[in-house]
């Protein structure tokens, strides 16, 4: 797995600011905390399912 600051680092100032540029220019202003708000919502979900998941103790048969 790459690590956060090895993968960050490959970008420079002026490429993230154009990738942040390119996404409001898609999105709009307005519909990224939406987008934001679904992302953050289903990365809740996700971990909420996990630790259910690992609540629950798998029996074979």
């Amino acid at each position: 797995m790459i690590s956060l600051g090895i993968f960050l680092g490959a970008f420079g100032p002026g490429q993230i600011a154009l990738i942040v540029i390119v996404v409001l220019l898609l999105f709009g202003g307005k519909k990224i905390p939406e987008l934001m708000r679904g992302l953050g919502s289903g990365i809740k979900e996700f971990k909420d399912a996990s630790k259910e998941d690992e609540k629950e103790p798998t029996t074979k048969e």
